[in-house]
């Protein structure tokens, strides 16, 4: 933007020294030279804080779907990429071996409350002891405790969409045998779009919440979308630190960028967006507002190269 700026004061003067509207002096010789220090001390080095700029990304939420419980699959009803609510069937494991361990502790809990009542009627009529009453009223307990974990386990061979969203890279096939350590596909949750902007550290210095967030990206080529800034994140990789068992291992220092979350204003183009989908951010702080014009219109140049840029 500079270099066009400084061609366009070129052409001016050119123009004007042609039409003897001035003459051709020393002064305005150097006078480019002038402009282009005046342009970059006063405007285009102040514009890294006053509008700061930096790639974007959308970011979903991904979990992992480990089963609860292990057995073959009988079913996979769900398709790889297709928009599903939450509480829909994923997957099925076979039930038979859980349904019959219900079926086991239901009788034996209807025994043992027979067996209860039996032995409460005798010490009722003082032919029996409280102990033996407290004992199957004990089994009695254990018994319900475990058919409450029983039928845990036989609800959990139906794996449920844990929200919105939808399954990718879909590998899971009936007949296949699930553990409950290992995680058998991922389920990306739409309910929530995660955007983020990089700003190098030395630009975040003057932005905060709240402040006009304007947006292009790859996939949108052309179009510009306004939001606000939702929070700059106070965490950086780099700034870490891991529990362990050994001393401090020093690691090449870097400025690593500060992430800023952004919400865009209309939420149904983040719902719409793939997750990945990458683009320019541009903020705008309450310093250097003469700088915001020459960003604004950065960014829409940005926006329509990215018919022809692929990078």
């Amino acid at each position: 933007m500079i270099v066009v700026l400084l061609n366009s004061y070129i052409a001016l003067l050119a123009l004007f020294v042609w039409l003897r509207f001035i003459p051709f002096n020393t002064f305005w010789k150097i006078s480019p030279i002038v402009v282009l220090l005046v342009l970059l001390v006063g405007l285009f080095i102040p514009m890294g804080w006053g509008a700061p700029s930096g790639p974007a990304a959308l970011l979903r939420n991904s979990v992992q779907i480990v089963p609860s419980v292990a057995g073959e699959v009988v079913d996979v009803p769900v398709a790889a990429n297709t928009p599903v609510k939450a509480g829909d069937v994923l997957f099925r494991i076979d039930p038979t071996t859980y349904q019959a361990q219900v079926d086991t502790i239901e009788a034996q809990l209807k025994f043992a409350e027979l067996r209860r009542s039996q032995f409460a009627e005798l010490q009722g009529r003082d032919s029996g002891r409280a102990f033996d009453v407290q004992q199957r009223e004990a089994e009695v307990d254990q018994l319900r405790a475990q058919l409450e974990g029983a039928r845990w386990s036989l609800d959990r061979t139906t794996v449920r969409a844990p929200a919105d969203g939808y399954v990718t890279n879909l590998g899971l096939r009936k007949g296949a045998r699930v553990t409950a350590q290992s995680p058998v596909m991922a389920f990306i949750d739409t309910s929530e779009a995660i955007l983020g902007a990089e700003v190098p550290q030395i630009y975040v210095r003057y932005i905060e919440a709240g402040q006009p967030v304007e947006v292009t990206f790859k996939p949108l080529p052309g179009e510009v979308f306004p939001g606000r800034v939702e929070t700059v994140l106070q965490a950086v990789a780099s700034g870490q630190t891991q529990v362990g068992g050994t001393a401090v291992a020093p690691s090449e220092v870097q400025a690593a960028p500060f992430v800023v979350r952004v919400r865009l204003d209309d939420r149904e183009v983040a719902r719409r967006l793939p997750a990945g989908s990458t683009g320019v951010a541009a903020i705008y702080t309450e310093h250097v507002k003469a700088a915001h014009v020459i960003r604004k219109v950065v960014l829409r140049q940005t926006a329509i190269l990215n018919y022809v840029n692929p990078f």
